[in-house]
């Protein structure tokens, strides 16, 4: 049996912790695996079948698992998703898939996508023109309101401005030329709080609330970690915007409003859970891998055992 069919190879640039996690939950699995960066990899097309080239792969890998795509210019993110895509077409099954990756990365589309299923999300609107921006945020932000601005790309609450008629618009050259508003969501009491949901394989499996001092709620800035619950509506949410967004698993980022609303923020399919992980009872890692392993057992005669 070729060595690679029992080697996984994990996506990133950074392993840090959540990286060991992986690797710790695969062992125990017997699979080995191997960090490996998108930007170490290579397209040689000279008529050989295997046409991308992986660091310490001669043929494709049992599975890959994608814990993080690095930043660059457009035409560095477009060469690493074409290597997902690439891979994917030969059969490799790849968590979270390239398509499902390409909707939740892309702010705009992410959007879309939801208000089309039906699915509470903020207004938002997108646009490039200054005019148009300026328009926007005089009508939607009269009377006290605020708009947030964000990068179409970006995570942990970085590049974010929470923006009024007195701030005007930020410019910013993380937004790359693109607008990208939409209504702040204003909760009860005016507390800083909101929800992160983690669904995998269309089940919602755990929650918890991010309590902050100011409107950024991200754990990365300072947000603390508190256990919580699922009730039905945020599990339903949360699994149809999984299911909306064709994801294996995913971080679903809900606000709920003054009113007791909730609304969609976001979608991530590259989250981190050190601060889930945190808050309950089981192995996030050992979900994740378990999920994994039968996914890619699918589409693979290696037989692997999960717990």
């Amino acid at each position: 049996m070729d060595k690679n069919c029992r080697k996984v190879a994990i996506i990133t640039d950074n392993p840090g912790w959540h990286g060991e996690q992986l690797r710790k939950s695969l062992k125990g699995r017997d699979l080995d695996s191997v960090y490996l960066s998108l930007s170490d990899c290579s397209i040689e097309i000279t008529g050989e079948a295997n046409d991308i080239k992986l660091p310490g792969f001669e043929e494709p890998p049992f599975g890959i698992f994608v814990r993080g795509v690095p930043g660059g210019s457009l035409e560095q993110v477009i060469f690493r998703l074409d290597l997902l895509h690439g891979l994917h077409d030969l059969g490799v099954k790849i968590y979270n898939s390239p398509k499902s990756i390409e909707r939740t990365v892309d702010k705009p589309l992410t959007s879309m996508l939801l208000n089309r299923a039906g699915l509470p999300t903020p207004k938002t609107w997108i646009c490039e023109s200054d005019y148009q921006a300026n328009e926007i945020l005089k009508k939607y932000s009269n009377n006290n309101k605020k708009i947030v601005l964000k990068p179409l790309f970006g995570s942990q609450g970085l590049g974010i401005h929470l923006i009024d008629q007195i701030t005007g618009l930020v410019h910013d050259e993380k937004f790359a030329g693109i607008y990208y508003l939409q209504e702040f969501i204003e909760r009860k009491n005016n507390n800083f709080i909101d929800i992160r949901v983690l669904v995998i394989d269309g089940v919602a499996k755990a929650g918890m609330t991010r309590h902050s001092k100011n409107w950024l709620t991200n754990r990365a800035q300072g947000a603390n970690c508190m256990p919580l619950e699922l009730n039905q509506d945020l599990s339903q949410l949360s699994e149809m915007a999984c299911k909306v967004l064709e994801i294996d698993y995913a971080g679903v980022d809900l606000i709920e409003d003054k009113n007791g609303k909730y609304h969609i923020i976001e979608v991530n399919s590259i989250p981190a859970w050190y601060g889930l992980q945190q808050v309950v009872d089981f192995d996030i890692a050992d979900c994740l891998i378990n999920s994994f392993i039968k996914n890619v057992s699918r589409n693979n005669t290696l037989q692997i055992y999960s717990n």
